[in-house]
């Protein structure tokens, strides 16, 4: 069984990502994103692919705007990459797999 996506709010963003003991992927998206869509099956194999070092977690912007906000998200996808709760890398629009990868590597 591979790790899955994880979905954080707004009410549990600080326990999901900034007090992970490992690195966390986020990607900001919303369900009408075009492009948001063509990476999810990329984050999908990430979240397997890293299971047990990395977490790839989700936050619907449109659902969650307190935390989109706090991070000055205004295109997305927008994927930040955090470290013992501070952002490490980010990266916006759609990319392939591979730059993904690299963004969990550098932070592992």
């Amino acid at each position: 069984m591979t790790e899955a996506v994880i979905h954080a709010s707004d009410s549990d963003f600080e326990a999901t990502v900034l007090q992970s003991d490992v690195p966390v992927l986020v990607d900001f998206w919303a369900p009408w994103c075009g492009p948001c869509k063509m990476i999810a099956p990329a984050l999908d194999e990430l979240a397997g692919d890293y299971a047990g070092r990395a977490k790839v977690v989700k936050v619907d912007v449109d659902q969650n705007q307190a935390t989109a906000l706090k991070y000055h998200v205004r295109s997305i996808p927008m994927l930040l990459l955090f470290k013992d709760g501070q952002v490490q890398a980010t990266q916006i629009g759609a990319v392939g797999k591979p730059q993904l990868a690299q963004m969990i590597d550098k932070a592992l």
